[in-house]
């Protein structure tokens, strides 16, 4: 048997096309090439148990191997084979069917996947690497004859006699000079890893060699020799593909440590597994996210069928996801998955929305059932539901019922609990409920223990997402809006419509005003005399509330606020008038009454850790002077 022929008279450029514009995703042939032979395996197993064949089936396996002296990768499996007829069929044919499409086509493809996932191009992908290739396979079906074809990466091949005697198929990559890289058994052991870790056949690579005792030299001595020991590089039954049933807590925590070695423990996962309106199963776990957002994302391994994908799935769930670890592995996905299917696929929408869900679902189950619990892990996931809260409505609906709001004593709270819990003290005459917040109670610990002698309850709000969190709370939540703890002083912080004479007339107002506009040097500073409750300090320094959160959001990179972030840091410094150390300034001989008044302005100052350098050590040395 012999034949010779072209493939397609339309496709004489191809080659160069897949050789060269696919380069940049030259290693994805070998997902290519052993995941088709997974298929043939599989599909003669299916078969098998349908009674459709009858012939033994032995261990099925795929086997891939590389020779660096001939350059050569083989991938060999032992499914269907194929006959000569079908290989013209399936090989010569149906890959070329859209030749003329794909040629006019290509240059508007974004990356490799695309190209081949729609033109059915996933075997030409050998020709990215290799100068020719050789199949030799032989079919199940009675009184096959094995059969050989061959392609130079020209449009010419040749099919002629195999010399296979079982069934099955073997692929042979003859390397062109630019891919001797892959002629290395670490390079692809990694690509294996990274596409086949979870196959459903046992994919075996190479040979691994152990020695044993073979008897004893002529000084009785023992001889060695090289025995050969399969090295099966995956796991066929990750537990995305169980009952979650036959699962125990620590086979998910062994599937994590094996996605993820370096990482902590998680805190939880959930088990997806859904068949309609679209197939999607897997496992999310959720890590310990603090307040590092940047490091946790591209953790989500997307599959179809157990073959790797991506994990770049921004388009399969929603963004604040991404933050999540784990397996999403759907049939529905198309192994060869450009970015613009992903978009707009009708199956990828649903399985966001429903991931979305289903990630609700869980948090709400862990507080119904276990608030303790769940307010101790709150720390770690804290971060993550306001995300989701900020990014999605839907998510925001279900997540304001289990999200939590700590305040400086680490009490917890829902939203609705702690408005209740407030309203009775904080609402100002307007009716507007105000939350209180710190975003770093250490620093501004002043502040909140001057909010505390009213009775005032403060917020800790100290993640970098905070800021917009802030914002989301005042869009959603009815007459509610927070304040930054030092804002402003404490009478002022809520206007309640009580009135705190001033002690001080207008002649003397104006001389406190000049004594500390003399004191204070700083052009940002602006000196206000006010109406304060004497036991609160004499001065206070404060940003107002909206440009300060202006400016937060521009140093997160808030579109439109960098305007905010280029202007300097102007700050109000409220004199209260009515403190008994402005009356001793007032009264003190006039070279005091600056020193008095500096003195003053610096502890301010250093009660919010803005003194420093030369500044605070004339702050020391004016301190022992006056003492």
């Amino acid at each position: 048997m012999q034949e010779k022929g072209t493939i397609s008279i339309h496709t004489e450029n191809i080659f160069p096309i897949i050789k060269k514009f696919l380069y940049s995703d030259n290693e994805i042939f070998l997902r290519e090439l052993v995941s088709n032979a997974v298929d043939a395996v599989q599909k003669i197993n299916r078969l098998a148990a349908l009674g459709q064949y009858s012939g033994p089936i032995g261990e099925s396996r795929v086997d891939v191997a590389f020779d660096a002296d001939k350059k050569t990768i083989t991938i060999s499996d032992n499914g269907l084979g194929m006959t000569a007829e079908e290989i013209k069929k399936y090989i010569n044919q149906i890959a070329f069917s859209g030749a003329t499409e794909f040629l006019d086509k290509f240059k508007e493809a974004k990356d490799a996947n695309e190209l081949i996932g729609k033109f059915g191009l996933g075997f030409y992908s050998a020709f990215m690497v290799a100068d020719s290739v050789e199949i030799n396979t032989m079919s199940y079906q009675d009184g096959a004859v094995p059969a050989r074809w061959i392609c130079d990466g020209s449009t010419e091949f040749e099919i002629t006699a195999g010399d296979r005697t079982t069934r099955g198929t073997d692929v042979i990559l003859h390397l062109n000079a630019e891919s001797e890289e892959f002629l290395d058994k670490w390079k692809l052991q990694g690509i294996l890893d990274k596409y086949c870790k979870f196959l459903p056949v046992p994919v075996k690579f190479g040979t691994n060699t152990e020695s044993e005792e073979d008897g004893v030299d002529e000084e009785g001595k023992p001889k060695m020799k090289d025995v050969e020991v399969d090295n099966i590089v995956n796991n066929t039954t990750p537990i995305w593909t169980k009952p979650p049933s036959e699962l125990k807590d620590e086979d998910y925590l062994k599937f994590y440590r094996e996605l993820y070695p370096m990482g902590e423990d998680p805190l939880f996962w959930i088990h997806l597994n859904v068949d309609y309106p679209f197939n999607l199963t897997g496992v999310l776990y959720f890590p310990k996210v603090k307040n590092d957002m940047d490091l946790q994302r591209n953790k989500i391994k997307l599959f179809s069928r157990q073959v790797f994908i991506t994990d770049e799935v921004k388009d399969v769930v929603p963004e604040f996801l991404m933050l999540l670890h784990g397996v999403l592995d759907s049939p529905d996905i198309p192994l060869n998955v450009s970015r613009s299917f992903l978009q707009a696929d009708s199956n990828v929408k649903k399985i966001n929305t429903y991931v979305t869900k289903k990630v609700a679902d869980k948090l709400s189950e862990l507080f119904k059932n276990d608030r303790k619990a769940y307010e101790e892990k709150w720390s770690d996931i804290g971060m993550f539901v306001k995300y989701g809260m900020i990014s999605e409505d839907k998510f925001y609906d279900k997540a304001k019922d289990f999200a939590l709001l700590t305040n400086t004593k680490k009490e917890n709270y829902t939203i609705s609990e702690y408005s209740d819990k407030v309203k009775d003290i904080q609402t100002g005459k307007d009716g507007n409920v105000v939350f209180l917040y710190a975003s770093d109670p250490a620093k501004q610990d002043s502040f909140i223990q001057s909010a505390g002698k009213k009775d005032y309850d403060v917020l800790v709000m100290d993640s970098p997402i905070d800021p917009h969190f802030i914002s989301q709370l005042e869009r959603k939540l009815d007459k509610t809006t927070l304040k930054r703890i030092d804002a402003d002083v404490a009478d002022k912080l809520i206007d309640k419509g009580e009135e705190i004479s001033l002690v001080l007339n207008e002649e003397q107002k104006g001389q406190v005003k000049g004594i500390f506009e003399k004191a204070i040097t700083n052009s940002n500073m602006k000196v206000e005399v006010e109406a304060l409750n004497p036991g609160e300090f004499p001065v206070t320094v404060t940003m107002d509330e909206f440009m300060r959160r202006m400016k937060d959001m521009a140093k997160m990179g808030g579109g439109g606020m960098s305007f905010y972030g280029s202007l300097p840091d102007n700050y109000k410094v409220a004199i209260n008038g009515n403190h008994k150390l402005i009356d001793k300034i007032l009264k003190a001989d006039a070279g005091l009454q600056e020193q008095l008044a500096k003195q003053a302005f610096d502890l301010a100052m250093l009660s919010q850790g803005m003194l420093t350098g030369a500044e605070l050590t004339e702050f020391v040395t004016r301190s022992i002077e006056l003492i």
